[in-house]
């Protein structure tokens, strides 16, 4: 062939390519304008349209072709194009699709004898295979036909004899239908499996009946029967104590699970389990009611001990949650301390021991007592070395509150050799950064954080790049005297002279009115009102700082900080909703928003 042959030729396929390509657009741009008529409901248009594009491209319009004709009430037009569909395969291998489409007309048609027919043709083409069950349930879901999506997953459980299997789509359908007892039965159907945890049966049944207290009421109804059914499965029993719980019915749930205890004679661990729980949600009496419960059990009971120390555990949880405590009541949990103490020693190796310097150091204001308490707990040989450093930790901190600073840092010091790989050295480290930054020397205190930036514990490396831009900021020049002051302020703080850290910390805004101090002495103030639980003062400030200096570096601490107060304290989720919301968008960069990120998941499901 010629040269001038060949640019002929291709130019034909070219021209060809173009025809072809162009005859595509042309398809797809007169696609979307019979979608649009039909959303429109320009049904006659649209159908004009999808009729002309069926007859060269069948499979791509098809389903929008059905539909459109559904939507029109064509029904005898809708049935002649499933049909034709149908006879273009052989005989005997019609799709379950194409059964089900021809239900869908028959049922839009209004004629519920044949399509139902054709539905239940669907549900005998299941064989067990679980992906093919799955689809099918879906094309029901998809055409608003529930109740077969339904029968399609019992007839696959019929199949395949395994109860506890699709537990969860169906609880969501039966759910969708209104019908919490099959909900529940679904779930639960088996007692515990792969299938189907108790923490995945909770969750599940929190996202479908959420607070809804009516429902809540129905679920309760339904395991009530399944326990009645079977009075030894404790899985059922331990739904039930969650519905409680639910219901704000702590009661209840106390009387269901020492039940269940008993009745399993577990000899109190549920039961702790149980208490656990309602400190978590800060249900005090419960908890207690179940610690005295266990106790009472007697000496030789296995968990006596336990419940003994965790209810001490929990009294003091409760006393630092009291902003109205009186000195009798520190006075009263001391002496239950000093009495479990006395008749256990082996505890001055355990966390009791470092709960009971605690409530001396900071609630009992007798540090001495409390340094002693630490330092019977150091020599105990039978200190585990975990407990030990936080022994040491704790005893370097109350020698700061006593004022001895160099026995402090000596006591740091010591942590930081004895723990070299561990996250204990690293915490030791940076105590020893912040006391040499309330003693004023910011050189030692940089120099020491420098190390710590970089640090495995990301908690403890931001505490230090905290401190160490702090230093950075509020360096003048030659002039430390305001960051000075604000060191002293905050190892004021530290010792519980709070009065006093409040009254310097305004000397420096008096004295230094534009210092770049403003937004960390903010800070500091709602600091102390979080200290002493006064949360409408804390927020009051760190709007204050948000208003103020929210593109300062405190600006995303600020914002976390009210997000966590309306969340956790003053149980305002919608509130905390919105500040966790302003913490993503206005500071993506900032080491809160993965922790905000969570929480905002957390609330899609609870709000």
């Amino acid at each position: 062939m010629t040269t001038r042959g060949n640019i002929a030729k291709w130019i034909g396929i070219c021209v060809w390519v173009l025809l072809l390509s162009g005859g595509s657009a042309w398809a797809q741009q007169d696609a979307e304008t019979a979608r649009r008529y039909a959303a429109e409901k320009k049904y006659d248009e649209a159908i004009g349209i999808f009729a002309e594009l069926y007859k060269t491209k069948p499979d791509s319009v098809y389903h929008d072709y059905l539909n459109t004709l559904l939507e029109a009430s064509k029904f005898k037009q809708a049935e002649k194009l499933v049909e034709k569909k149908a006879a273009m395969y052989p005989r005997g291998i019609r799709s379950p699709e194409m059964n089900l489409e021809l239900g869908q007309v028959y049922d839009k048609a209004g004629k519920p004898e044949k399509s139902k027919v054709q539905y239940d043709s669907v549900i005998n083409m299941l064989n067990g295979d679980d992906i093919f069950t799955g689809n099918i349930a879906k094309m029901f879901t998809d055409i608003g036909r529930d109740d077969y999506a339904i029968l399609t997953y019992e007839r696959a459980l019929q199949l395949l004899g395994n109860p506890p299997m699709y537990g969860r789509p169906l609880a969501m359908l039966y759910a969708k239908t209104g019908n919490m007892e099959k909900t529940v039965e679904s779930l639960l159907r088996g007692g515990p499996s792969v299938f189907m945890t108790a923490d995945q049966a909770k969750e599940m049944l929190l996202e479908i009946v959420g607070t809804d207290q009516k429902k809540l009421q129905q679920v309760q109804k339904a395991i009530v029967a399944k326990i009645n059914k079977e009075p030894s499965n404790s899985y059922y029993g331990e739904i039930l104590t969650w519905v409680y719980t639910q219901k704000d019915d702590w009661d209840g749930a106390l009387m269901q699970i020492e039940a269940i205890d008993e009745r399993n004679q577990e000899g109190g661990r549920r039961v702790m389990d149980f208490a656990r729980t309602a400190i978590a949600a800060r249900q005090f009496d419960i908890a207690t009611r179940a610690f005295d419960g266990i106790i009472a059990k007697g000496t030789e009971a296995p968990y006596f001990i336990m419940a003994r120390s965790e209810k001490l555990a929990a009294a003091l949880n409760r006393l630092e949650l009291n902003e109205a405590r009186t000195a009798e009541d520190v006075a009263a949990l001391t002496a239950m301390y000093d009495t479990f103490l006395t008749d256990y020693p082996k505890h001055y190796t355990m966390k009791t021991a470092s709960d009971y310097a605690k409530l001396l150091a900071l609630y009992g204001h007798n540090v001495k007592k409390a340094i002693e308490a630490l330092k019977r707990s150091v020599a105990e040989p039978d200190t585990r070395r975990n407990m030990m450093s936080v022994f040491k930790l704790q005893l370097g901190d109350y020698y700061l509150l006593d004022g001895k600073i160099w026995d402090a840092s000596l006591t740091y010091s010591q942590v930081e050799k004895d723990y070299k790989q561990d996250v204990a050295a690293e915490d030791a480290r940076f105590r020893n950064a912040r006391l040499a930054f309330y003693r004023g020397d910011f050189d030692l205190a940089q120099k020491l954080l420098g190390i710590l930036k970089s640090g495995t514990s990301n908690l403890i490396a931001n505490d230090a790049i905290d401190l160490s831009v702090l230093i950075t900021e509020n360096v003048e020049d030659s002039n430390t005297a305001p960051l000075q002051r604000f060191a002293t302020a905050g190892l004021l703080m530290f010792q519980n002279k709070d009065t006093q850290a409040a009254a310097l910390i305004d000397s420096i805004a008096k004295a230094w009115p534009k210092h770049p101090l403003a937004d960390d002495i903010v800070m500091m103030h709602a600091r102390l009102a979080i200290k002493h639980r006064d949360f409408p003062t804390a927020i009051t400030y760190l709007r204050e700082v948000v208003n103020k200096h929210g593109k300062d570096v405190l600006g995303d601490d600020a914002v976390f900080k009210m997000a966590e107060i309306y969340d956790t304290e003053l149980h305002q989720p919608q509130e905390a909703k919105t500040y966790y919301e302003q913490l993503v968008i206005d500071y993506p960069g900032s080491t809160f928003v993965q922790v905000a990120r969570h929480r905002l998941a957390e609330m899609r499901t609870q709000l």
